[in-house]
């Protein structure tokens, strides 16, 4: 089993910054990819940054520029740092990993909440 637990989640002022960190029971090169995901009260989840096994990124429009996501080996874990926070980013944000091998579901962390305040 996958456990994915995010930590880093917290209120901050628009402008400001914050660091998000997932930590991965396995090796993060067991997954072909792996991303932040966020869901704001009334809306649907939406994929926020990406990261290939290669070290490829991907970004949302909506976040280019202002998020960064990088990952530790070593660590197994995967980061998003978060700058220019602005009030639309506030959500719950959730780390995912896709299934393995030929596995059906992927894998998702609780979730932590990021409230930007205006």
């Amino acid at each position: 089993q996958v456990q994915l637990v995010e930590s880093g989640g917290g209120l901050v002022q628009a402008g400001g910054s914050l660091r998000l960190s997932c930590a991965v029971s396995r090796s993060i090169f067991s997954f072909d990819s792996m991303g932040w995901y966020r869901q704001a009260p009334g809306k649907q989840r939406e994929l926020v940054a990406s990261i290939t096994r290669d070290g490829f990124t991907d970004y949302a429009d909506s976040v280019k520029g202002r998020f960064a996501i990088s990952r530790d080996v070593a660590k197994n874990t995967v980061d998003l740092q978060m700058n220019s926070l602005e009030p639309e980013d506030t959500a719950v944000y959730y780390c995912y990993a896709p299934p393995l091998g030929y596995g059906y579901y992927g894998y998702w962390g609780q979730g932590t909440q990021v409230t930007v305040s205006s």
